[in-house]
């Protein structure tokens, strides 16, 4: 394997650019030819949650159109990789020849840290970060994906890291998407109650793989006035 191409996402593209940067420069340092998707921006995923599956299949097409097996994609959001991989087979099910293409790209696409672990078995990445860190296993990268062991298997072998328990991890943060939008109270009710879980976990830092997930909890954790900071896994594993 010598290439692989790279989905940003949306959302870290507008927000979080720090984060493919980062994804770049690991994937380089383990001497892979990094290719990133430029005609494809969004994974569909917003609209196909809100039920406009119109523009949710045109998005699709765009990013299955941009892509060949053969080749790993991978996606720092185990959001939009469960997109991708779980629901357009749904989204796609009355576009045959979409939904085909599609089905030949799964086995390619890959959450950036099952890629590490997964594929290329690599768990140490030379990186140095001394501060207390707490890890949010964002609910898709859970629950659809599977994903578990990994993001921590990568924290573990940071060199000066302190993990630390994070109390009832695996409760959402509350974002959702538009969830957080059209459910306003709810959303900050269960953010809350994160926030207070990542505060007393002693944590300087906490990290999850979903740029969703960190714009809700570090909004949460500014609103409060808190000292704990957020970072995405591939910016916590790219520090020398």
């Amino acid at each position: 394997m010598t290439e692989v191409r790279l989905f940003s996402t949306c959302l870290a593209e507008e927000f979080f650019p720090a984060v493919p940067e980062a994804v770049v420069r690991i994937l380089e340092g383990l001497r892979l030819s990094v290719r990133p998707i430029r005609r494809a921006f969004c994974c569909g995923q917003a609209a196909f949650n809100e039920g406009l599956r119109e523009q949710a299949i045109d998005l699709a097409r765009r990013f299955v159109e941009s892509c060949e097996p053969g080749t790993p994609i991978v996606i720092p959001s185990g959001s939009c990789a469960s997109m991708v991989r779980v629901f357009y087979a749904d989204l796609l099910r009355d576009e045959p020849a979409l939904a085909e293409r599609a089905a030949a790209l799964r086995p390619w696409i890959y959450e950036f840290s099952q890629f590490l672990v997964g594929v290329l078995k690599v768990k140490y990445l030379g990186a140095r970060y001394e501060r207390a860190v707490a890890y949010h296993p964002s609910c898709h990268l859970l629950r659809e994906l599977r994903v578990t062991n990994e993001p921590l298997d990568l924290l573990s072998a940071v060199s000066g890291i302190r993990l630390v328990a994070l109390p009832r991890a695996e409760e959402c943060c509350g974002f959702g998407g538009s969830f957080s939008v059209k459910f306003p109270h709810i959303s900050a009710a269960i953010l809350e109650d994160k926030c207070m879980q990542i505060e007393q976990s002693g944590a300087d830092t906490v990290t999850a793989a979903d740029c969703g997930c960190l714009m809700q909890i570090g909004g949460g954790l500014h609103r409060r006035k808190s000292r704990v900071e957020t970072l995405h896994l591939a910016e916590i594993l790219a520090r020398r």
